[in-house]
Order: structure tokens, then C-alpha cells, then sequence
């Protein structure tokens, strides 16, 4: 059976590895070759992510640097910590530089004979016809423009800002978060004298110092140098109808979120478990793939991904009232809950997994 997948991004490539893990054979349309990658973008994996993606997609231990404990503070408590999150030294989560991921991707596909990629323009009505399923990844396609405009979506009036600082050999297994004034700021490791920044900052001009403002909430790093600095606009969306037909919207065309917890392509990992599922019940049942894949796709999935964005939302504007307010009411509250082991429990589950019912 043969699928076709819209777009070259991190999501179309490991949802194309998956589906030919499953037997399928996947074509996958693009306009042209990924040629410049962003080497200052890293991914953060939750544990039980990582285990389904070794398991089903591919091994990728050897790129991870494992996260043991996350600390949260807050700038309105005067730097305090307000909440941390740890199992008994265990992996919480891990994170991988973006474009190890996509190249090791990319080598995997181009071995396999059931992959093909086509880097030419295509007709609509023709791949309609010719495939059982089409996963739009897309953002900028006719399908998209035609099918799959109706959306909820916000402009977080936001730049979030992204490096990677060398510094000072140390034990870096501890990713922290700072809830500042101008908007979060992220540190997550990536070795022991590398760690990625994640910076995003509320209605920031260019001529805005970034650097100096790393600076300021870097609590335990040592002789740092930046490598290049990167930004970009951000916005959260959530689609309103995921399907057309046999057309399935896939990835960040369904749902984008804040960085603020590192959870978007968790997401799309989650995603990408349903689908599957799907899948293997109609092989092992012997059906043909059709369009109730996608119907079943979106009644098992829209209802908790709206959930889980919303709740990433709430978050964000609840710390951006505190810090506007200067009132710190929310990070008191965060705190309190923090040192209750069932709640503290909850949040961690919540972030490994998803919201689950």
C-alpha cells in the first residue's frame, strides 16, 4: 500500500520512517532539497517518547544528552526557585540537536526501497486519486490554502531567540527555566560545555541585546561564548478540522505551541503513536487503508491536543499577567504545589506522556 506525504520538515521525515517501519511504501513530495540547517535549534524528548521512537521509527540514542532534573524559577520571587523535577537520578527527558535528527533521518530513507522522494511540482487531483492517504505536512499548499484554513491561532507578539553557549566543562545534566519579566528563558544541555538557549522575549526591538540578557539569568555557566543567535515569530495554532477525504493534516499545520515547555514535537511523536495504531488494526485485520483512518485519527486525537495546547496557553499568560502585574501570586501557588509529591508527580506525567483519558 503506498502513502504520500507533503513537506521535508523533522515531522514529515519521521512520520515517513515510521510508516515504511509498518510495511507501507511513502512518497514523499517537496519542492526542493533541505540545503541550510539551523544548527542552534534542539528538541527536547520525553522519556516515553524516546522509547517509542528507538522502538518503532529509529535508534537514536547516541544523539541524546539526557536531562535529569528540571529546575523552574521565577524573576518576580527574586530568582527563587518555585518548582524542580527529578526520578531518583533517572532520564526525564533528553535533548537532540535538530538537524542530527533530520540527517540521521535522511540516511535511513534514502536506503530504504519503499521510500522515494519527488522534488517536482504535483498535481492535486492526481495524488488524491493515486494514494491511499495523504499527509499534509505543508503550510503553503493548495491543499492547505483549500482544505485546511479554518484555525484558531495567536500571535504571541514574541521572538523567541535560540544559540548554543560554549562554556566551562561541568556535570550538565540539569536544564533550568527562568520565568523572567520579558518572557521565559530556557537552558538545556547538551553536553558538558555545550548548552542550547531557548529565549523568548515579549515586543523586543532588533536592536535588543540578546546576549546581555542570557547574561543576566545564566546562574551557573562559566567562560561562555555564544555561537550564532537565531529568531523567529511565534505564534500557537490549532487546526479546526483535521481531515478531507483522505487528506490528513500532520505535525505543525495541526498544532503549534510556546517553546515554553519544550512540548512541540512531543506532540507530533504523539500523534504519529495514534496513527500508527491505526494502521497496524486495519493491517492485521487485513483492510485496505481509506479514509476513516483520518476520521478515527481526529476523534482520538483533537479533543486532547486542544487540551494540552490550552493548557501550554494558560501557562504562558498566567506568568506573563504575573510579571505585568509584579504580582507573584502564581509562582507562590506553583510553588506550594511543588512540594506536594501527588501534584508534582501529576505535572511530570503529564509533560512525559500527554493528556491521557
Amino acid at each position: 500500500m503506498k502513502v504520500c506525504i507533503l513537506g521535508n520538515g523533522l515531522t514529515s521525515l519521521t512520520l515517513a520512517k515510521s510508516l515504511i517501519n509498518q510495511g507501507l511504501q511513502v512518497d514523499l513530495f517537496c519542492e526542493k532539497k533541505i540545503k541550510n540547517y539551523n544548527k542552534t535549534r534542539t528538541i527536547g524528548l520525553s522519556k516515553s517518547n524516546i522509547e517509542f521512537f528507538n522502538k518503532n521509527i529509529l535508534n537514536i540514542e547516541k544523539l541524546l544528552w539526557d536531562i535529569k532534573k528540571i529546575e523552574v524559577f521565577s524573576e518576580n520571587l527574586k530568582n527563587k526557585k518555585i518548582i524542580d523535577f527529578e526520578n531518583n537520578n533517572q532520564r526525564l527527558f533528553s535533548i537532540i540537536k535538530n538537524y542530527q535528527l533530520i540527517n540521521l533521518l535522511l540516511t535511513s530513507l534514502k536506503k530504504n526501497r519503499c521510500f522515494s522522494f519527488k522534488y517536482k511540482n504535483y498535481n492535486y487531483e492526481f495524488l488524491k486519486k493515486k494514494y491511499k492517504i495523504i499527509l499534509n505536512c505543508e503550510f503553503n499548499n493548495k491543499i492547505t490554502k483549500q482544505y485546511f484554513f479554518k484555525k484558531f491561532d495567536k500571535d504571541y507578539k514574541s521572538r523567541a531567540y535560540t544559540t548554543i553557549i560554549n562554556h566551562k566543562r561541568l556535570k550538565n545534566n540539569i536544564a533550568y527555566q527562568v520565568f523572567t519579566v520579558g518572557g521565559p528563558i530556557a537552558f538545556l544541555p547538551i553536553s558538558n560545555n555545550k548548552t542550547s538557549v531557548v529565549f523568548s522575549l515579549r515586543n523586543k526591538n532588533n536592536n535588543f541585546d540578546v546576549k546581555s540578557q542570557i547574561k543576566k539569568y545564566n546562574f551557573k555557566y562559566e567562560n561562555i561564548k555564544f555561537q550564532k543567535i537565531d529568531s523567529f515569530k511565534l505564534k500557537s495554532l490549532d487546526l479546526r478540522t483535521y481531515h478531507y477525504k483522505n487528506i490528513l493534516a500532520f505535525g505543525d499545520l495541526l498544532h503549534k505551541i510556546h517553546p515554553l515547555a519544550g512540548q512541540g514535537f512531543n506532540i507530533s511523536i504523539r500523534d504519529i503513536k495514534e496513527l500508527i495504531s491505526l494502521i497496524k488494526f486495519k493491517i492485521e485485520l487485513g483492510l485496505d487503508l481509506d479514509n476513516s483512518i483520518c476520521e478515527d485519527f481526529e476523534s482520538r486525537t483533537r479533543h486532547k491536543n486542544y487540551l494540552f495546547t490550552s493548557g501550554i496557553d494558560f501557562i504562558y499568560e498566567f506568568f506573563k499577567f504575573e510579571s505585568q502585574s509584579k504580582n507573584s501570586f502564581l509562582s507562590n501557588t506553583v510553588k506550594f504545589l511543588g512540594k506536594n509529591k501527588n501534584a508534582n508527580k501529576l505535572f511530570s506525567k503529564v509533560a512525559d506522556n500527554g493528556i491521557i483519558f
